[in-house]
């Protein structure tokens, strides 16, 4: 196999991966806000609204791309994995475009993306050995920490899109967050692992820190170089300049940097990366823009 295509249909975000089997390496991609999850907390279903924008994205991203959907390799994720409507959705998104979506659980998802990571780190000539990674979703969080002989994945029930759908202020999202922080501490607390982690460098991927990756290198959405954020070192403080900056700038200022369909949840993003920084006592933390959909991808590359 020369090439694969790959989806991720997130609970926020639609990506598409065009890939070189032969070099391993990106030759097309497209992105796309959807908001698979929006009123998911409140329905327990996926929109209609959501099902048309989902569709649009296939048939806009086949027709830049130049593929076609029924041979691409697609999923989806926590949205999906939480819509009591997710057997119809399927099999509309099926009948309309012809791409047929496998729902992946939180340790597929986890193993998938860290695939991914280990490739990134390679080629960032950073060390792909003992590392915790972090993917901040729309509708779940996942931490894996990663040695040179194993890992460890836990898929925990909220992201960015869930948690800002189910607080309206942020006194209640920091309270709720304490609470989870239990749980991570927990998770860690448990594994069976020689290695002293608090060694381990901190890498995180999706969103939320590569826009605050981006925010630090003068960079916005719409002047957006992954290779140049790949490998950026972000910093605690950072987080709380992007918190800062979004605080004293208007919705218009904020969406030149953080793009449409993300202003309402890039926020409680940032306060859950900072979370997480808390949990491993860490100050910085190394940013990746490859996730998902590259380990999807390659993932397909290696078996074929």
């Amino acid at each position: 196999m020369e090439k694969v295509v790959a989806i991720d249909l997130g609970s926020n975000s639609f990506r598409v991966l065009v890939y070189d089997c032969l070099n391993f390496k990106t030759i097309g991609e497209y992105n796309q806000v959807v908001g698979m999850a929006d009123k998911l907390v409140e329905t327990g279903e996926i929109s209609k609204e959501a099902l048309t924008r989902v569709v649009n994205a296939i048939n806009e991203s086949s027709q830049k791309l130049g593929y076609d959907p029924k041979d691409a390799v697609c999923v989806t994720t926590a949205a999906m994995r939480m819509a009591s409507n997710s057997t119809e959705v399927l099999s509309y998104f099926y009948e309309k475009t012809g791409a047929k979506f496998n729902i992946i659980d939180g340790e597929e998802e986890a193993r998938l993306t860290l695939l991914a990571v280990k490739y990134a780190l390679k080629r960032e000539n950073l060390n792909s050995d003992n590392f915790i990674l972090l993917d901040i979703g729309g509708g779940s969080t996942e931490l894996i920490v990663n040695t040179k002989d194993k890992y460890f994945a836990r898929s925990f029930n909220f992201g960015i899109v869930t948690l800002t759908q189910k607080y309206s202020n942020y006194e209640d999202l920091i309270d709720d967050l304490e609470k989870k922080k239990i749980d991570i501490r927990n998770f860690l607390n448990e594994l069976d692992i020689s290695e002293d982690i608090t060694k381990f460098n901190f890498v995180a991927t999706a969103g939320t820190p590569t826009t605050i990756a981006a925010i630090k290198l003068g960079q916005d959405f719409f002047h957006y170089d992954k290779d140049q954020v790949n490998g950026t070192k972000v910093k605690l403080t950072d987080l709380q300049d992007c918190l800062d900056i979004f605080k004293n700038s208007n919705e218009n200022e904020i969406l030149q940097l953080v793009g449409k369909g993300r202003v309402e949840f890039i926020e409680v993003g940032v306060y859950i990366y900072r979370a997480i920084f808390e949990v491993l006592n860490k100050k910085e933390s190394i940013v990746l823009d490859d996730g998902l959909r590259e380990g999807v991808a390659i993932n397909q590359c290696l078996i074929n």
